[in-house]
């Protein structure tokens, strides 16, 4: 990957809806080169996708929850279990599993504070192998989704 790839790249996180004519001008290269460049960039996985960036309040999602959450046990059956029951949960909208304590790092994205009281109680509880979890909600959103630095 060089630098050209990079300036591709960087533009793309800026608007991921340029024009190949637009995008080869700001990257200055000849729109066929550009497309190739795209191209290859999406098949070598650097480019993961493309995606809208959606205002959660604007559909109903806009009270954003943390959740910590350890396992009863760390081996791979209750492993298994609880993240093939938790990546189906509309609610859930990116989960990590970590190192160390807690075990995962999930975020969910409801309606308010009783919706997520209703998916807690007769949602998240439930998952096999949850031993315990906390909650915590964000006061301020100072940066979200951040640029990868290029």
């Amino acid at each position: 990957m060089d630098s050209v790839d990079h300036a591709i790249l960087s533009q793309l996180q800026d608007d991921g809806r340029l024009s190949n004519v637009e995008l080869a001008e700001r990257v200055r290269l000849s729109p066929s080169a550009t497309l190739r460049r795209v191209r290859a960039l999406e098949t070598s996985g650097a480019i993961a996708g493309y995606h809208a960036v959606i205002d959660p309040k604007a559909v109903g999602r806009g009270y954003e929850v943390t959740v910590h959450a350890t396992l009863m046990l760390r081996n791979r059956e209750t492993i298994e279990a609880f993240e093939a029951a938790l990546v189906p949960l509309t609610e859930v909208v990116e989960a990590q599993r970590m190192f160390g304590d807690p075990d995962y790092l999930i975020r969910v994205a409801v309606a308010d504070a009783d919706a997520y009281e209703h998916f807690l109680i007769n949602t998240f509880a439930d998952l096999p192998g949850l031993a315990r979890m906390t909650s915590q909600f964000a006061m301020k959103t100072l940066k979200a989704g951040g640029r990868l630095p290029l």
